[in-house]
């Protein structure tokens, strides 16, 4: 996915990425059919059927959401997720050829599902997505008007979110490291990637940790009720999500022993 208009620097690294994903969650299953060549198309919609996912071979596609150019996708990008929701009607136009793979929709998630590095891939990939969005939209808006959403940058020493503060988003580092501390002791690390600040979101309490950039990091800012309709969307995403989680805190109980052990030692 490309923006329209001009792209921020930082989204370059992060839609190569996102561009990456799609043929890595799709790795071992075969296409639904042979892979289809459209080009001058006002409205691709009427060449595709309503059962499949597509990954884009190769051409760009001009995404229209109210007769505005809102979005480009290209090679890598997939095709079709909008289904089933109640969102504004989107038409995909092409000039050039678009080579487009098919795969069945039910078969792509049932791939996705049976397999966890899958099914984090996949999230990655639908927030990614949503992040750019936002962050277009806060480029849209008056600068007095503009949002804190979308995506931050952070200094080596700054804090990405404080203990005691209120929970209002969720976090994925696109680029960088940071650490989490409890009370002033380090408690773990927080990896390129990963989804962070939702446990919060989730129960509605205070931060439980102050999160401190360990070196310079590109943050991706979700606002919790985004996040939270996301998770309810798409059960897969979140079972993903708690296996995540579920991993950071086995994590952070190793750490919380070793304490235990370093200061009864």
């Amino acid at each position: 996915m490309y923006l329209t208009g001009e792209q921020p620097a930082y989204a370059d690294q992060l839609i190569n990425h996102l561009q990456s994903l799609p043929n890595q969650l799709l790795e071992g299953l075969e296409p639904a059919g042979p892979t289809l060549e459209i080009a001058d198309q006002q409205d691709i919609g009427v060449e595709l059927a309503g059962n499949q996912l597509y990954v884009i071979e190769s051409g760009l596609l001009q995404a229209w959401v109210d007769e505005r150019p809102v979005f480009f996708l290209c090679e890598g990008d997939l095709l079709g997720l909008r289904q089933g929701l109640d969102l504004p009607v989107c038409r995909y136009s092409c000039e050039d050829p678009v080579r487009l793979r098919p795969y069945s929709r039910n078969a792509v998630l049932a791939h996705i599902h049976t397999d966890s590095r899958r099914q984090e891939l996949f999230t990655q990939y639908l927030v990614g997505q949503i992040g750019l969005l936002s962050d277009a939209l806060a480029r849209l808006r008056q600068p007095d008007l503009r949002p804190s959403t979308g995506f931050q940058h952070y200094a080596a020493g700054e804090e990405l979110i404080h203990q005691g503060d209120e929970a209002d988003n969720v976090f994925i580092i696109v680029e960088g490291h940071a650490e989490a501390f409890v009370d002033g002791h380090r408690v773990g690390d927080v990896q390129k990637d990963e989804i962070f600040g939702a446990m919060a979101v989730f129960t509605g309490e205070l931060r439980s940790a102050t999160v401190i950039a360990s070196e310079p990091c590109t943050v991706m800012v979700i606002p919790k009720e985004q996040f939270i309709s996301l998770m309810h969307s798409n059960p897969r995403i979140a079972h993903s999500l708690i296996e995540s989680l579920a991993r950071r805190i086995h994590l952070l109980n190793q750490e919380v022993t070793q304490l235990r052990s370093d200061r009864d030692a």
